[in-house]
């Protein structure tokens, strides 16, 4: 069985939040929680990107 590699676990919950997040200020007509959603979910997916792309490269993946 394969490790739990717990750094995209951690970011994989925080875009799934952000993603909730954006629905329910769009819900809540809420243009400020839309646009921070939007922004937290930029970064914790970009931010998994970059990690995965480096540990790649590193051969750890």
């Amino acid at each position: 069985m394969k490790q739990i590699k717990w750094g995209f676990l951690l970011l994989a919950i925080a875009a799934a939040a952000s993603m909730m997040g954006i629905g329910v200020a769009i819900g809540e007509s809420s243009i400020l929680g839309a646009v921070i959603s939007v922004i937290a979910l930029s970064i914790s997916m970009g931010y998994g990107f970059k990690m995965k792309k480096r540990m790649q490269e590193n051969g750890e993946l």
